[in-house]
């Protein structure tokens, strides 16, 4: 009985402290790890959110961009942070499509916290201007008399632009040739240049090329037309219905934070979503506010991971 007397004193005694911590939260800077390279649309989306959070936190909020290795470098950084709130991860797809790529030191769905989404943008289907086609049906139409003649452009093997064209071609039954280039910036300068003639990639760098004419837009991978070019088509409206894929800028913290912390975290970002700014500023690089709850990026992540695990089972897709 003194025993537990003693112990349930000694709660008694941390339970305190562990709610003026929670109440204290964040009382230092906060890292927000981004497992890619400045200037990328995770970095720019990440950057967007940051000084809102600061400045509702009165706190520091430090980028601490770390790329390499499909992003896994910077994610396995905030696996092994100390699940106190003051490592966060903000990534995107690669996170589900890592899962079935390598055999991972850790496993998303139990070595991490979902806390919110940012934002979602959808990839833009283009052609170069020479392809004598005008629509996503055009396309398919081609592709299936001239098989073979094609190819597309992807930011490199297995990354999420990849995945997308090979789950346009399973769906559309045609054969394109995959591409690889080393980025989304040099995948684009093929496509202008006439390298290749096809490529899925994000609104904010596909549409200043459609629009000075080096590029022909065809339709979006949504499911929903973008407010940024509600002009273009949807795939699922072109010819594919279902077609429906978006990148997900998406927040995460290791496990075991407090859910007080998750909670403090995801009610900012989805103020901050909500700020007329953040709003304009979203629209101009295509991007759309997400308001999420943790539960509902978890319920996200799982379907992601199941979604792309198909497409590189069926394909046979291997990391370079």
């Amino acid at each position: 009985m003194g025993f537990l007397f003693a112990l349930l004193a000694g709660l008694g005694l941390a339970f305190p402290a562990v709610s003026a911590q929670l109440a204290d939260y964040p009382d230092k800077p906060v890292r927000v790890v981004v497992p890619y390279a400045p200037g990328g649309s995770n970095d720019v989306v990440s950057r967007a959110i940051t000084p809102k959070l600061s400045e509702a936190w009165k706190q520091s909020i430090i980028v601490d961009n770390r790329a390499g290795a499909g992003s896994l470098i910077g994610t396995e950084i905030v696996v092994r942070s100390v699940p106190d709130g003051y490592t966060l991860l903000a990534t995107s797809g690669a996170l589900a499509i890592n899962v079935s790529l390598y055999r991972l030191s850790f496993d998303p769905l139990k070595d991490l916290a979902s806390v919110a989404f940012m934002a979602q943008m959808p990839y833009v289907l283009a052609v170069h201007p020479s392809l004598p086609v005008k629509s996503t049906r055009d396309l398919i139409g081609y592709a299936k008399t001239n098989p073979g003649k094609l190819s597309f452009a992807s930011a490199g093997t297995a990354t999420a632009t990849h995945l997308t064209g090979e789950m346009f071609k399973s769906m559309a039954k045609i054969d394109l040739l995959h591409v690889p280039y080393k980025g989304g910036g040099p995948a684009l300068n093929a496509i202008v240049g006439n390298e290749v003639q096809v490529i899925f990639n994000v609104v904010s760098g596909t549409l200043p090329h459609v629009r000075n004419g080096r590029l022909r837009a065809l339709a979006v991978s949504s499911a929903k037309r973008a407010d940024v070019a509600l002009e273009l088509p949807t795939i699922s409206e072109s010819g594919l219905p279902g077609f429906d894929v978006v990148s997900g800028y998406t927040v995460y913290a290791p496990a075991g934070t407090p859910r007080a912390i998750i909670n403090r975290v995801n009610s900012g970002i989805n103020s901050a979503l909500q700020q007329p700014d953040t709003k304009e500023r979203f629209l101009t690089l295509g991007v759309t506010p997400i308001i999420s709850t943790p539960e509902s990026l978890t319920a996200y992540l799982k379907s992601e991971i199941a979604r792309w695990g198909k497409i590189i089972k069926e394909m046979n897709i291997k990391p370079d």
